[in-house]
């Protein structure tokens, strides 16, 4: 006889499992479908570069800040020597005055008139005004000296104090361009780091045939420099092909971009300033139509500078990861300024 018992249905438990791991299993397709592929190895290149870029100019405003620093411990430095010279010659003023008064007391302790009348001799007694009257203009030329000396420190304190507090203020600013800079180096080796080893590999290598390609088959054409200093100091910049750029590195083994333009216009026997905000404001300006072998060419708002080399290349330390190279100014960005030294 067949048996008419209804099959056992699944417990509230059992039933929840299920329905749970249906949904998980839903719900981690889904994702599936809809992440974001892994990027290639360009597209981290082309992310990395542009962090590179951005690092590059933190570097800049960095150098600026430094400098300035520099600029200002000099400077307080050199008020605070003055300080303590004036501070000597006033104590030493002071001292003058002290023996003047003091000279004023042994000399008119009592009442003029009474001395007269107790003189034995009054011509002596007379020699002794005049000589009182002589030493009270003394003491007054003394104390008008000390009056001055004291309103020169004061003045060159208030002078001090106010270098000192911008020199807080710059150092506060050269911290967080330093902490700007370091994190986009950073997020560069993070992302560089997603890339397998052999890709990583093969960024370095093409960066480095890159670079040795720029120094061997780049044609410069035969552009005449304006003058012997720009091309001394171009020549001195191609001894240096093949260099890594390190940021805030002035040479002779690495460089960042104004660091190179720097060492090498020293090479060449002129001192030019150390940033790139500061460098574009030396020499003279010159149309980018006028260019010539040596002159300085400043791109991206002024954040990344190159010397001219002719047939529209520079040689430049490009960034982070890269070699001192010559590159086609189109391949650089935008152009904000060119300078001839």
């Amino acid at each position: 006889m067949a048996s008419h018992r209804r099959p056992k249905q699944p417990s509230r438990t059992r039933v929840t499992v299920l329905t749970a791991t249906a949904a998980a299993a839903v719900a981690l397709s889904s994702q599936a479908a809809h992440a974001d592929p892994k990027p290639t190895k360009n597209e981290v290149k082309a992310k990395v570069d542009k962090l590179y870029h951005e690092a590059g100019a933190a570097t800049e405003q960095y150098n600026g800040a430094k400098e300035k620093q520099e600029k200002l411990e000099k400077q307080i430095g050199a008020i605070q020597d003055k300080v303590a010279r004036g501070q000597a010659e006033l104590n030493q003023l002071r001292s003058g005055l002290g023996s003047l008064a003091a000279a004023q007391y042994r000399s008119g302790g009592i009442d003029p008139s009474v001395q007269l009348f107790l003189s034995s001799d009054p011509d002596s007694f007379l020699d002794q005004a005049s000589a009182l009257d002589q030493l009270t203009a003394k003491q007054a030329e003394a104390l008008s000296k000390v009056q001055e000396k004291q309103r020169a420190l004061a003045q060159q304190r208030k002078e001090a104090q106010d270098k000192l507090s911008d020199l807080a203020s710059v150092r506060k600013t050269l911290g967080e361009k330093k902490k700007k800079q370091q994190t986009k180096l950073a997020e560069a080796r993070q992302l560089l780091n997603t890339l397998t080893e052999a890709e990583q590999a093969k960024i370095r290598q093409d960066e480095a045939r890159a670079s040795r390609a720029a120094g061997s088959r780049v044609e410069l054409g035969n552009e005449v420099p304006a003058s012997g200093l720009g091309a001394a100091a171009l020549n001195a910049a191609a001894t240096r092909l093949g260099k890594p750029y390190v940021p805030s590195a002035t040479g002779p083994n690495s460089f960042d971009c104004s660091g190179l333009t720097m060492w090498a216009y020293a090479q060449a026997g002129v001192n030019i300033t150390r940033t790139t905000y500061t460098q574009v404001n030396q020499g003279h300006r010159i149309g980018v139509s006028q260019l010539a072998p040596g002159d300085l060419v400043f791109f991206n708002g002024n954040e990344h500078v190159g010397l001219y080399a002719g047939n529209g290349q520079v040689l430049h330390a490009p960034y982070p990861g890269a070699y001192v190279r010559y590159e086609s100014m189109s391949t650089i960005g935008s152009i904000y300024a060119a300078v001839r030294i």
